[in-house]
């Protein structure tokens, strides 16, 4: 299932380039781009078929914030990622408080924009693929998808921002991966995934398993937990 993404940002640049990254990604796809909160609304109201909004707080004609509550008076469910340089701890919290699944602030790096929205797609997979009622380990573990790998218990030389690629591709992806897979999506070397994977399965994080079936002596496989 596709994706639908609204980028909501004044700045003409920084909309471009959010546009070309969610081009870049599988299972997205851009529904459009408003340059101000009125212009969101407006598209909002005409176009009842987007999934997730990338929000910017600082908007010409108001606050991001103040959109949000709008959406939601008007019954617009579609999730929230708020993409945006305001670091203030209160707008975080209402924007927590009011529905905004993941905060994604200026400056980032597309590696850092994919692992944010690959987050999201293994929290959208596992919703989709929910029963009418869930259980509690499968509300953990959809929540779970959305909740970043902290870095600060990383051996030295691993970067939380890999750390969060690679945990992001194993949750989005329905089998277990082995470090090449891994390797090919997060754009690294296969001994640098294999690593990380290793850490994950280290602390508990994944599971490995030997693969079987290629011949020769079996290769591994990883999955989350």
């Amino acid at each position: 299932m596709t994706t639908r993404v609204l980028i909501v940002e004044d700045e003409a640049l920084a909309a471009e380039a959010h546009a070309s990254y969610v081009a870049r990604l599988d299972g997205f796809e851009v529904a459009g781009t408003a340059r101000s909160a009125g212009e969101a609304a407006r598209f909002l109201a005409a176009d009842g078929a987007v999934d997730l909004v990338l929000l910017d707080m600082h908007l010409p004609d108001g606050h991001g914030l103040g959109l949000l509550q709008r959406m939601r008076a008007a019954g617009q469910l579609c999730d929230v990622i708020a993409v945006t340089a305001a670091r203030d701890t209160d707008v975080v919290r209402h924007a927590v408080a009011q529905g905004v699944v993941l905060y994604l602030l200026k400056p980032f790096t597309f590696a850092t924009f994919r692992a944010k929205l690959e987050q999201y797609a293994a929290y959208r997979a596992q919703l989709d693929a929910a029963t009418d009622e869930v259980a509690q380990d499968e509300v953990d573990r959809m929540l779970g998808s959305l909740r970043p790998v902290a870095g600060a218990d990383l051996p030295k030389g691993m970067s939380a921002d890999t750390m969060r690629e690679v945990t992001a591709a194993l949750r989005a992806s329905d089998v277990p991966l082995s470090a090449s897979e891994v390797a090919a999506v997060v754009g690294a070397s296969r001994v640098t995934a294999r690593r990380y994977l290793e850490h994950l399965a280290d602390t508990g994080s994944a599971e490995r398993q030997p693969r079987y079936g290629s011949g020769g002596r079996p290769e591994l496989e990883y999955r989350c937990l």
